[in-house]
């Protein structure tokens, strides 16, 4: 297995990835090829993806406000689950957000996810319940749910 920092140019192999991973949720702004170049371009050294057997396996969004981390989209290709791909992602992301200086880190999943929460679990992620999640869309989004 190989992990490295992911660049624009791993875009189309990830966004297939990202679409067949079920329980997921995307738009079509800020995950287009343009939406990831941005987001990669502010956070050049924190997202990665990994390679098994010549192809994607998984991938990690990894970025930062300057105070707070956060992680988006990460997932492992179904059959390379349980390999330990899912962990060593997160834990290069982790190193990468510690070494810019952040101290905390934050994801959703979505609640019927089960398989995203009992992973994020298992990796020490918490569930806050005293608070809620709120957001506004400042244009209109397509939302894309796998």
């Amino acid at each position: 297995m190989e992990i490295r920092k992911m660049t624009i140019n791993d875009y189309d192999e990830v966004y297939k990835l990202w679409m067949s991973s079920k329980n997921m949720g995307f738009n079509d702004v800020d995950d287009s090829r343009e939406g990831i170049e941005k987001y990669l371009r502010r956070n050049p050294d924190t997202s990665f993806v990994a390679f098994a057997d010549g192809e994607l396996a998984g991938v990690i969004l990894g970025g930062h406000d300057g105070r707070r981390g956060f992680i988006h989209h990460a997932c492992v290709r179904e059959k390379f689950r349980r390999q330990g791909i899912g962990t060593k992602l997160v834990d290069t992301c982790m190193d990468a957000l510690k070494k810019e200086g952040i101290s905390k880190v934050a994801l959703l999943v979505f609640k019927y996810n089960e398989t995203g929460n009992d992973f994020w679990e298992a990796m020490g992620f918490t569930v806050r319940e005293d608070l809620n999640y709120r957001n506004l869309a400042l244009r209109e989004l397509v939302r894309i749910d796998t």
